[in-house]
């Protein structure tokens, strides 16, 4: 899987994947995080997810990055806003509203374009990346954050039954991936209802990452 495979479901609006609402877990579990008033919370891969509206809602100062043009232009359009838009290197900065959009790969972000992170909230990147790509992504994910607290949102569900993405991603992967450098917790855990796609059983589990 390349980033074309993206870009082309974008293009094509194949995109049952976006969800019409802020997330439902996260809504509920965002407050574990103990968040400031004032933080800023970074969203990897973000798309065009309602669940940055809410978190920009709530007063928090949103910071996204995400692969495809196509879906932040549409988030913009949908919100009404015009955004400011840079360039930080080889990727685009759209700003209006409270929050930021990095518009290019996760993995040519630096640190120090986005600025200090309080909190992350992934709810769409881990279980879009194969497994090839994940340690990476979490050696990125930390460096870029300081290992910022983390609200983690993961599907599990036989692999075998349907093709991801999302991908299916065990406890024992978040505890590969994160356990060198955060306390990890489930904070909840529920069926989707459904099932995957609607083809096979699965469960969401939400995780709280602390760094040590």
């Amino acid at each position: 899987m390349n980033e074309q495979f993206w870009h082309d479901r974008w293009r094509s609006n194949q995109i049952a994947f976006h969800n019409a609402e802020a997330n439902r877990l996260m809504v509920r579990n965002f407050h574990a995080l103990n968040p400031r008033a004032d933080s800023t919370v970074f969203v990897p891969l973000c798309g065009k997810s309602r669940d940055l509206y809410w978190l920009a809602e709530q007063g928090y100062r949103v910071i996204g990055a995400e692969l495809s043009r196509v879906a932040v232009e549409q988030f913009f359009d949908e919100c009404g806003a015009t955004p400011q838009i840079s360039s930080v290197g080889s990727l685009q900065r759209y700003e209006a509203e409270g929050i930021s959009i990095f518009q290019g790969s996760i993995f040519e972000l630096k640190a120090e374009s986005i600025g200090p992170i309080d909190l992350v909230y992934d709810r769409a990147a881990l279980v879009a990346l194969p497994h090839e790509l994940r340690s990476r992504y979490a050696v990125q994910l930390t460096a870029l954050t300081s290992a910022a607290a983390q609200l983690l949102i993961c599907y599990e569900y036989d692999q075998a039954c349907v093709d991801g993405p999302p991908f299916s991603v065990t406890e024992h992967e978040v505890r590969r991936l994160y356990q060198g450098t955060y306390d990890l917790r489930m904070l909840e855990q529920a069926n989707v209802k459904g099932g995957l796609k609607g083809k096979c059983p699965a469960t969401e589990s939400v995780w709280k990452l602390t760094s040590r």
